[in-house]
């Protein structure tokens, strides 16, 4: 009925915090081959690879110095072109991350672009200082501070909206997109069902020009979503990815709907799908670290929003810069099972292509650090000097950072009990959460009630259901503790209720129990404590 990749479920793997399989402390691709069977069994059918490619780590992989080479620590390119041919035995795809708002500064192109004689010189944007010696705008970044950095080799100033090892690329040079799609495909050719492209909604530059007074990020209005982005991602889908059985999903900063529908509407010829973060904000104010009070309405009118504004959504919850969901919306410590189970319910019950980040599955949560000390993320440590200048308590900041922080996701995955986790034989790169000795892969596996079980129940519904797949999204009710909206596809209706509070709460409704994180087999009306229940109805048969 649909694309491959509407049929199928996307497993995200950060590749560092997987599985090491050499005892350094940090996973690799070799670790990636040999939990290929795990990734199988729990349904899913493509795999999304955050960065592998050479890397001097500034970002994590994201600022990237040789697009065409592993970086060592993950291994080799015989093993990347191992794991794409053992991926296919298992009718795996895999997607490569796509990072071409930036490089690092230690790319060849970059290096030489500090000559301003050099031809790679226009790679990147280039300014000279004001008259008053400040920086050419008054932009400032994503990583919070000027989004500027003066080179004392050519006596100018490089852009970068992160961080300063990450300078952009200039798209007004038509040299630029040419080595975009030759990136492209090569990794198509070596087996590559697709890109997750990164902040790709942000990578043309209309002007310089200062940026209108505010908070943060300020001279957001001159880069994003423009014109001339939309071009650079038509000629990409017309010269390269229309040529090859793919698709594309999108990491869209601070996207609207309307700025969405134009990414990745089909006939736009744009991308296939996009990342949107409204639906993890409605408990944040502004930032992702400032937070409020979740309601259950909220979350529904926002998913309402997108699963009936855009043709096919990209469902997720989770990623490696966005905190354990059931520490955000669940509760980890009263109700961990029952709470981490009601989130799948939400996300298999949703329309559109489900991505599963890695540990998610097991109902991992974040970090049980207890200082800034423990961390290694560099949006964290870029936050905490910030808040610090605006003289916020050093207690306040570790709140809201321990709360936000990106590493929450990248702590090393639990796969056993024993020392490391199953993860490494070595010093991970990062700690590992202590609660590892029974929050597990290994003790999963093998029990029908654990969250395993319930997300591989929940990818095969999904999997053998068109209804699920294909059917109309029709919110019913909500308050703040709960939500119920339904799925239909000719006369099959699924409804699907969830409680997000430690209440017992009425929520009348008729139907055959499809499915029940509590294992109930008849409702009678009312919703346990994080309980979540799909039912099945036939039209004009049960009364709703």
């Amino acid at each position: 009925m649909g694309q491959w990749w509407q049929e199928r479920v996307v497993y995200q793997i950060y590749p560092r915090s997987f599985q090491d399989s050499n005892g350094d402390g940090i996973g690799d691709i070799p670790g990636i081959i040999s939990r290929l069977d795990e990734i199988k069994a729990l349904g899913a059918g493509i795999i999304w690879l955050s960065p592998v490619y050479c890397s001097p780590d500034a970002d994590n992989g994201y600022d990237i110095s040789d697009y065409y080479s592993i970086n060592p620590k993950f291994g080799t390119m015989a093993d990347m072109e191992q794991l794409f041919a053992e991926a296919q035995t298992r009718d795996i795809k895999i997607i490569m991350d796509l990072v071409i708002n930036h490089t690092s500064d230690e790319h060849a192109w970059f290096q030489q672009s500090r000559d301003p004689q050099s031809p790679y010189r226009d790679y990147y944007i280039w300014r000279s200082a004001k008259p008053d010696g400040s920086p050419p705008n008054n932009w400032t970044g994503f990583f919070m501070g000027s989004t500027w950095t003066l080179d004392e080799t050519s006596g100018e100033y490089y852009l970068h909206l992160f961080d300063q090892k990450q300078p952009d690329l200039n798209y007004h040079n038509p040299k630029v997109l040419e080595e975009v799609k030759a990136i492209m495909r090569f990794w198509l050719d070596k087996g590559a069902a697709g890109f997750r492209c990164d902040v790709i909604n942000v990578i043309y530059k209309t002007t310089l020009d200062d940026g209108q007074k505010r908070p943060a990020i300020r001279g957001l209005e001159h880069y994003k979503s423009q014109e001339g982005n939309h071009a650079i991602l038509r000629e990409l889908r017309r010269d390269v990815l229309d040529h090859y059985d793919c698709f594309t999903v999108g990491e869209t900063v601070m996207v609207d709907l309307q700025e969405a529908r134009l990414l990745c509407e089909p006939e736009r010829k744009e991308l296939d799908m996009v990342f949107y973060f409204d639906h993890l904000e409605v408990d944040r104010r502004i930032a992702r670290y400032l937070p409020k009070r979740f309601k259950a309405k909220n979350l529904l009118a926002v998913l309402t929003k997108w699963q009936q504004g855009l043709t096919w959504n990209a469902l997720y919850l989770e990623n490696h810069d966005q905190p354990r969901i059931v520490s955000h919306y669940g509760n980890d410590r009263q109700y961990l099972t029952r709470s981490a189970k009601l989130l799948a319910t939400l996300q298999f019950t949703l329309r559109g292509t489900p991505f599963v980040y890695q540990g998610q599955e097991i109902g991992m949560t974040n970090f049980d650090y207890h200082s800034m000390a423990q961390l290694n993320d560099v949006e964290s440590k870029n936050v905490d000097a910030l808040m610090k200048k605006m003289h916020i308590p050093r207690w306040l900041r570790w709140r809201w950072i321990r709360m936000a922080s990106r590493d929450n996701a990248r702590t090393p995955m639990q796969w056993t009990g024993a020392e490391g986790a199953g993860f490494t034989i070595g010093v991970p790169w990062l700690g590992i959460n202590r609660n590892h000795k029974h929050l597990n892969y290994a003790e999963q596996a093998d029990d029908n009630r654990s969250v395993l079980s319930y997300y591989k129940r929940m990818i095969a519904l999904r999997a053998g259901s068109e209804t699920l797949r294909y059917g109309s999204f029709e919110p019913i009710a909500a308050d703040n503790r709960m939500m119920a909206f339904a799925r239909t596809l000719g006369e099959e209706r699924f409804v699907t209720l969830l409680n997000f509070s430690t209440a017992t709460v009425n929520a009348p409704m008729a139907g055959e129990v499809l499915i029940a994180n509590t294992g109930i087999q008849t409702y009678q009306g009312r919703l346990e404590p994080y309980e979540a229940i799909v039912l099945r109805q036939t039209i004009g048969g049960d009364a709703i």
